[in-house]
């Protein structure tokens, strides 16, 4: 755990918000250059960057202060709701948030919603695949007690773990690094169902769907808080997950049927877009 990169004047950059600066770009990088394949100008690819980048955190950030409020901001000043460089967002709400965020720009701007998701999606693990690294030099999201050989050592403690627990050993689950892989392998999965499609929105609700699943498998071994729900069962991320699940099997369903298929862009309609 290393959280501090770099400083400038003073000013301390953390590890965290680089490594998510690099999924970010990495990910809308490589939506470019799958756009032209479903008939989208990269160009609406960088567009849309700014109504993401606002949406998804500030979503991400609502959910967070939402599950934290009464730990963390009902005794604390009211500016501590938007002081991001402290920490806290949650990734279930970015998701929703940047969703909310592409709907808004494909109406304001009139491109079609589903070929757009589809061309985000497969970027999507992408950042998550860089932002997960980010958690572990942040010594955040961290695993449960483990005597595996590859369970990792931090230095010191992370800045939730319960202090002076007297069984907390030194050795946890690496979830960090499980989320990451887990995300490299879903982001190959979908590039591979992106040349495939068969309707638009399919790549979309694929993703909701697997990376749910993922979620569930990997929150088994997280460590930094406890499950609430079904006498302790449970944790808050799985119950969401079930609900995303849930949505992207209906959405997959819906778009299946609705026969909306994706015809792939011809030679010409790519000439006249500038693409060839």
């Amino acid at each position: 755990m290393h959280k501090i990169a770099f400083s400038i004047g003073g000013f301390e950059v953390a590890w965290y918000g680089v490594l998510l600066a690099i999924g970010f770009l990495a990910g809308f990088w490589l939506a470019a250059k799958r756009a032209p394949r479903t008939g989208i100008d990269p160009n609406t690819v960088y567009d849309i960057i700014p109504w993401l980048l606002v949406a998804s955190i500030a979503g991400a950030r609502t959910l967070y202060v939402i599950s934290y409020w009464k730990q963390d901001f009902a005794n604390a000043p009211i500016w501590e709701v938007i002081m991001i460089r402290h920490g806290g967002l949650v990734y279930y709400g970015g998701l929703i948030g940047a969703i909310v965020g592409v709907m808004l720009f494909a109406w304001r701007k009139h491109v079609p919603l589903w070929k757009l998701a589809d061309v985000l999606s497969p970027s999507i693990p992408v950042g998550y695949f860089f932002g997960r690294f980010g958690c572990l030099m942040n010594g955040c999201c961290y695993g449960r007690p483990t005597e595996l050989p590859w369970g990792i050592h931090f230095p010191g403690a992370c800045p939730d773990w319960p202090q002076g627990h007297p069984s907390w050993p030194n050795a946890v689950h690496p979830t960090q690094i499980y989320d990451s892989l887990l995300n490299l392998g879903l982001w190959v999965g979908l590039a591979f169902l992106y040349r495939r499609k068969k309707f638009d929105g399919q790549v979309f609700a694929a993703y909701l769907i697997a990376y749910a699943i993922l979620r569930s498998i990997v929150e088994i071994f997280r460590g930094d808080y406890p499950a609430y729900y079904l006498g302790g069962l449970i944790t808050p991320a799985q119950l969401l997950s079930a609900a995303i699940i849930t949505a992207g099997i209906a959405l997959y369903w819906y778009l299946s049927h609705a026969g909306v298929t994706s015809a792939a862009p011809t030679s010409k309609s790519l000439k006249v877009q500038g693409k060839l």
